[in-house]
């Protein structure tokens, strides 16, 4: 019977399936290996049941490979980076696809890709070519029915060519809109707040209510935030930011959102309420705080978090495990659990490795038809 469906009902049903259980149907029979590869899937939003996010997971170093958890079966997939032709480092994702810059040049290279079918694609290069700047994306309509919403990319301090030769801190800040496939000078930074962005700022952002926000590590934890509208820059002090082994920017209900591990305690949830006052709204269950860092003495410092709004991954290195919190099936019930490190793929040992993770629903559909997408 299912063999003789037509293309259009099993487009339908195949569109609920992951990555690798699609694959595995592609191969069953040749009436699904060319529904698969000549009807387009349903790319309607299914429900995060259905779809729940992967975290994918990109070892810092020189590696041309990552890593992908698949929160249903609860296994881990190794899926190579080889067709990319530099060597890169995430940053965030859009949709469906990676967004990472390319560290096999100094100046910043901005890539999109799609791990699981091997397409990408360069953005065009900014109007300042600078080195080490931070950057932030901003997502313009998640409701959008394609695996590539409308998004911006602001990018923000770094280092650029001085007018009398040399470098300096670029104050000039640059943002990059989809829609038109172009970069544009949108506002200026104090020289204070390039220096940091472009010494003490990793690439993880935070836009919340209009305002997109890094965080620095300057001494102490702080937050900067750039107003994308008024393009006016803030600054907000982060709680306990003098004994915090690990701090995270992330979004809660829309509120700007601190997770931060509290050297010899436990790792804390602060909200950003009204009047800039951070608010204490929950804590990582001791258990399993204690088996991510290692014990009662452990330490949170190389903690790293990866979020979005279903789930929120508290890891360290590859192999460790994570703590992560998520979205029961109830409405508005939310869960801590441990989910086991990738250690073996298919009874092959993997090296612990340090990572950078990131949370994306993957997708098999191919990108929208563009003249500088690599196919």
């Amino acid at each position: 019977m299912w063999s003789s469906l037509p293309f259009d009902l099993l487009a339908n049903i195949f569109s609920f399936l992951s990555p690798d259980s699609l694959a595995r149907a592609r191969s069953a029979c040749k009436h699904w290996h060319e529904c698969i590869d000549t009807c387009p899937l349903n790319t309607e939003p299914i429900p995060s049941q259905c779809h729940p996010s992967w975290f994918i997971a990109l070892p810092l170093r020189a590696h041309k490979l990552c890593f992908a958890h698949n929160p249903i079966l609860d296994n881990w997939h190794k899926l190579s980076l080889e067709f990319l032709p530099d060597l890169v480092k995430p940053i965030a994702t859009v949709g469906s696809l990676l967004f990472l810059r390319s560290i096999s040049s100094v100046v910043l290279q901005l890539i999109l890709c799609n791990p699981f079918t091997t397409q990408f694609r360069y953005l065009p290069w900014p109007n300042i070519i600078r080195t080490n700047p931070a950057v932030g994306v901003v997502i313009q309509n998640t409701s959008q029915d394609s695996q590539i919403p409308d998004f911006k990319v602001y990018v923000a301090g770094g280092m650029s060519m001085a007018p009398q030769g040399g470098t300096t801190y670029e104050s000039k800040l640059e943002m990059y809109d989809s829609r038109n496939d172009s970069w544009k000078i949108v506002g200026s930074l104090p020289v204070e707040f390039a220096v940091r962005l472009t010494v003490w700022t990793h690439n993880e952002s935070v836009y919340s209510n209009g305002t997109l926000y890094w965080i620095t590590s300057a001494r102490a934890f702080s937050v900067m935030g750039f107003d994308v509208d008024s393009n006016n820059c803030r600054e907000l002090q982060v709680p306990m930011a003098d004994r915090l082994e690990f701090a995270a920017l992330t979004s809660r209900n829309g509120r700007l959102t601190i997770v931060g591990g509290v050297c010899g305690e436990d790792a804390c949830v602060w909200e950003c309420r009204d009047g800039d006052m951070w608010v204490l709204v929950e804590k990582v269950p001791n258990e399993l705080g204690r088996k991510l860092v290692g014990g009662s003495n452990g330490s949170w410092i190389n903690t790293k978090c990866a979020w979005n709004n279903e789930v929120m991954c508290l890891y360290k290195e590859l192999g460790n495990g994570m703590v992560v919190r998520r979205e029961r099936k109830e409405k508005n019930k939310w869960e801590w659990v441990w989910i086991d490190g990738c250690s073996s793929i298919r009874g092959k040992r993997v090296h612990n490795l340090p990572i950078k993770g990131l949370l994306l629903q993957p997708s098999l559909a191919p990108f929208a038809s563009k003249s500088n997408y690599t196919l």
